[in-house]
C-alpha cells in the first residue's frame, strides 16, 4: 500500500531534501508540496494526502495554526508529523492540542524519518519519552483540568490499565512485554480504547489523560467515581 505525502515548509532546500529521501522510498509518493500555513490547509482539502509533513514555523499560517484547520475541518483528516529545528516546550503542547500525530527534528537521518513516516501511517504516535515528559510537565503545572469524559466509564479495567500505559509514551510491544500479553491483544485493546473515547490516535490519549488528571505522573489511572 503506497503511503501519499504532502509536504509543507517555507524553505525550498528542506523540501528538496525531503523530496529525494520520500521519492527513494517504493511505498511513499509525494503528492504536493505547499510553502506556508495557508496553502497547506489548501492542499490537504484538495489533494487529501494519507500524511503530511509540517514545518512548525511557516509564514502566512504558522504549522499549529495549520494543523489545528486542518484536523476540525476535514472528516478523514490526513495524519500531521510536525517538522522542527526546535526541541522546545511551547510549541510541543500547542502541537498535540492542534491535533499532530508525531514530532521529528528537521536533522533526523532519512531511515528516521521514513520509519517514523511508517510509524504514523499505519495509525501508532511518533511520540518520544522526552517529549511525553515535557507534556506531562505542562499539564501537571497548570490550575485547571478539562473535564472527564463520561465514555471513560465505557473502558474495561484491563482498557484503562493499557490506557495509562498509553499516556506514558509505551508501545504496543511494551505494554505487551510489561502485561505478559500479545501485541496482537494490545493493539485490539488501543483500539477499542480510541473508539470508545472518539479519539482519532495515541497522542491524542495521552493529551486527554493528562489534560483531564485521569494520568499523574507514576500513577495508572483509576475510574473516576
Amino acid at each position: 500500500m503506497t503511503i501519499t505525502i504532502a509536504i509543507a515548509d517555507d524553505q525550498p532546500l528542506v523540501r528538496a531534501g525531503l523530496r529525494m529521501i520520500i521519492d527513494a522510498a517504493a511505498d511513499m509518493r509525494l503528492v504536493a508540496e505547499a510553502p506556508d500555513g495557508r496553502q497547506a490547509v489548501d492542499v490537504a482539502r484538495r489533494v487529501r494526502p494519507d500524511l503530511m509533513l509540517m514545518d512548525i514555523r511557516m509564514p502566512v499560517l504558522d504549522g499549529i495554526e495549520a494543523t489545528r484547520q486542518i484536523s476540525a475541518g476535514l472528516t478523514r483528516a490526513p495524519r500531521i508529523v510536525m517538522l522542527t529545528t526546535f526541541d522546545l516546550d511551547e510549541y510541543v503542547y500547542g502541537a498535540l492540542q492542534a491535533g499532530a500525530s508525531g514530532f521529528l527534528l528537521k536533522d533526523v537521518g532519512p531511515e528516521q524519518l521514513i520509519d517514523g513516516i511508517r510509524t504514523v501511517a499505519r495509525g501508532d504516535s511518533l511520540l518520544a519519552p522526552s517529549i511525553t515528559t515535557r507534556l506531562i510537565q505542562t499539564v501537571v503545572q497548570a490550575k485547571d483540568h478539562a473535564p472527564i469524559p463520561p465514555a471513560i466509564d465505557e473502558l474495561t479495567p484491563r482498557e484503562l490499565e493499557i490506557f495509562g500505559l498509553v499516556a506514558r509514551g509505551l508501545s504496543n510491544a511494551e505494554i505487551a512485554d510489561q502485561l505478559v500479553l500479545s501485541s496482537a491483544t494490545v493493539k485490539t485493546h488501543v483500539t477499542r480504547i480510541l473508539t470508545k473515547l472518539g479519539l482519532r490516535d495515541r497522542v491524542q490519549a495521552v493529551v486527554l489523560a493528562y489534560e483531564t488528571a485521569l494520568v499523574k505522573p507514576g500513577r495508572i489511572p483509576m475510574t473516576p467515581g
